[in-house]
């Protein structure tokens, strides 16, 4: 079968990748549909550290093709969105709703994917650049059939993460500020994010002017091409500030952003050894800076509610799939994403 593998120098689209069947608790799906998010191209360059050769792909959805036993959520012939969180379901981080938290969910990843007879790696639990993958039960969420597969897709990464750091996260309130810093998929997903929560004012910070138009769709209320601008928008500072790029001057810049009681959340992934600073004494008047894991999800409740809202039109997807490539395309796909010409590209099968 078809699939995107990373040998841990280049990246190729291959046709003889082979795959496991499902075993206790795990699902077959047909891979439909899958956002390239950056990610992935964070593997690539080295962001991201991960083992190779691996499949690449973690926001997916699809048709489930066969369960394993015990698996009875979902049966073949479900159209499903999947999620990057293998997580176990019983350990204390699980048992207080903290799924992202849970240690089996990150950091031990599984080969279920084959090639020339060697094991290839799984990226995210996940792997939804190839035609099939195998995923944890809890990993399938169910989808209502009339949702298109290719905007359903984004929801199990980029809307987790982006609306879900808004609600779940720093539980924006209704009135609140929000500057967002960067309007990619991610970005995008927490302007809409804020707007479903009713805040305020939204000024979304994006050095690229072309991108105007979008993030208002999305909620902005104000749009600077520079940070500098923001405090003649919110002369006290922000509520909240979300740095979505993932560059430590740009952390920088969200913290010093702040009102009192402001929190800043950090969603950009940086290089894993980068260090960002902060003037400590700005800190005391009750501020904030809050990692966030995946938006701090509950993807089988999440999913679910983001579906329905999308149903309802509150909740924007079609507009996020700005271009669909052909998976033999990646390499397209991977250079447009790199180069901010799309919100968010999806690789179809």
């Amino acid at each position: 079968m078809r699939g995107v593998v990373f040998d841990g120098t280049r990246t190729e689209v291959v046709d003889d990748l082979g795959i496991r069947d499902p075993g206790p608790g795990e699902v077959l799906v047909a891979i439909a549909a899958a956002g390239l998010c950056h990610s992935d191209l964070s593997v690539i360059d080295g962001t991201i550290p991960f083992p190779a050769p691996v499949v690449l792909g973690h926001e997916g959805a699809g048709v489930v093709e066969a369960v394993g036993p015990g698996v009875v959520h979902v049966r073949p012939g479900d159209h499903v969105a999947l999620s990057t969180l293998a997580n176990c379901g019983a350990c204390a981080q699980c048992d207080r709703g903290r799924p992202t938290m849970c240690h089996k969910a990150m950091g031990r990843p599984g080969r279920p994917f084959s090639r020339g007879g060697e094991p290839v790696f799984q990226f995210a639990s996940n792997s939804a650049f190839a035609e099939r993958t195998v995923v944890r039960a809890v990993q399938a969420v169910k989808i209502p059939a009339d949702l298109p597969l290719a905007s359903a897709a984004l929801i199990g990464c980029g809307v987790l993460t982006g609306v879900g750091a808004v609600l779940n996260r720093a539980k924006v309130g209704l009135g609140d500020s929000v500057v967002v810093i960067g309007t990619g998929g991610i970005g995008l997903n927490v302007l809409q994010g804020a707007r479903l929560a009713g805040a305020r004012t939204v000024v979304a910070v994006d050095s690229n002017p072309a991108k105007e138009a979008v993030a208002r769709q999305f909620g902005a209320t104000h749009f600077l091409t520079s940070a500098d601008g923001v405090r003649g928008i919110l002369p006290d500072g922000a509520d909240h500030a979300f740095e979505c790029v993932g560059r430590t001057e740009l952390i920088r810049q969200a913290i010093d952003l702040l009102d009192r009681h402001g929190q800043a959340i950090l969603l950009g992934v940086p290089a894993a050894s980068a260090e960002a600073s902060f003037l400590v004494s700005s800190m005391y008047l009750d501020k904030s800076i809050l990692g966030c894991r995946y938006g701090s999800s509950r993807p089988q409740r999440d999913i679910a509610l983001y579906a329905d809202l999308y149903r309802e039109g509150r909740l924007l997807l079609d507009e996020l799939v700005t271009e669909t490539y052909p998976v033999e395309d990646f390499a397209k796909a991977a250079d447009d994403a790199h180069h901010g010409r799309v919100a968010r590209g999806v690789l179809v099968f």
